[in-house]
């Protein structure tokens, strides 16, 4: 009788099945997910606590400024002959001893301030290293001009008249219902006394900042001829239709009158 042949049995070789490879990148990938989403939302909040921070140094350093020299710095401007300083109308003699800005609506002179971390042209940067903004009131009180950035202004102005102020800059908790470049008018009115205004346009602000109508109302310019006394401060929002991430604070007149009783700038 012939001998019998063996079957020979395919054997199974090392690695993994497409299905296993498949199933190995879609745990990866939900691993993945799970350790990235709490990454990037604590950067996010530590690049908020930073800017937090670094404005509320600016408002210190822009009160500590008004104790020294009796008024408020001019906003830095990217013409300006030296970047992140002050910067005065120059070409209209302005100056110190008249208060005149090359505009009133800019950035934080940071090099005037001594104020860190700045970009490699001296401007006050956030935590997503955007360039801080800063807002100072150019109105009269009285019948004193501009005496929030002039030299003794406000003394000049009197503390009868600084008392009788009304409104300044405006900071609304909205920009639906306010009258544009005025006042909050329907909207909630956070302060409407601010003598200046600091804000960060915030971690959208190479996206979608600015477009939304909360954000719009941030930066709108101050010269001489336009003054644009409104802006928008509220929690984040990222609505598509109004996505807002900008945050401001401010100099209320009362602080910087108090801080400068203090130092003795004002009787």
């Amino acid at each position: 009788m012939p001998a019998k042949t063996r079957r020979a049995v395919p054997r199974r070789t090392g690695g993994f099945s497409i299905i296993e490879i498949a199933i190995s990148l879609a745990v990866l990938a939900v691993l993945a997910t799970g350790i990235l989403v709490p990454l990037v939302s604590q950067l996010q909040q530590r690049n908020v606590s930073v800017t937090e921070k670094t404005l509320n140094d600016i408002k210190d350093a822009l009160i500590g400024f008004a104790a020294v020299n009796g008024r408020l710095p001019c906003p830095a401007t990217v013409t300006a002959a030296t970047p992140g300083a002050e910067a005065f109308d120059t070409a209209n003699a302005g100056g110190p001893a008249n208060g005149k800005c090359e505009s009133f609506w800019g950035y934080v002179p940071a090099r005037t301030l001594g104020i860190t971390p700045v970009d490699s042209s001296g401007f006050a940067l956030d935590g997503w290293n955007n360039r801080i903004r800063y807002a100072v009131s150019n109105d009269t009180v009285g019948t004193v001009q501009r005496p929030f950035t002039t030299t003794d202004g406000i003394r000049s102005a009197t503390l009868p008249e600084v008392a009788k102020i009304t409104s300044l800059l405006n900071v609304c908790d909205s920009g639906v219902g306010v009258t544009a470049g005025v006042n909050c008018n329907a909207a909630k009115t956070l302060t409407s006394n601010a003598a200046a205004v600091i804000w960060s346009v915030g971690a959208n602000a190479l996206t979608t900042g600015g477009t939304g109508t909360d954000e719009a109302q941030n930066p709108n310019p101050r010269n001489e001829t336009s003054a644009d006394r409104l802006f928008v401060s509220h929690t984040p929002s990222d609505s598509s239709a109004n996505p807002f991430d900008d945050i401001v604070t401010w100099v209320s007149i009362n602080t910087l009158v108090n801080r400068m009783v203090g130092a003795g700038q004002l009787p």
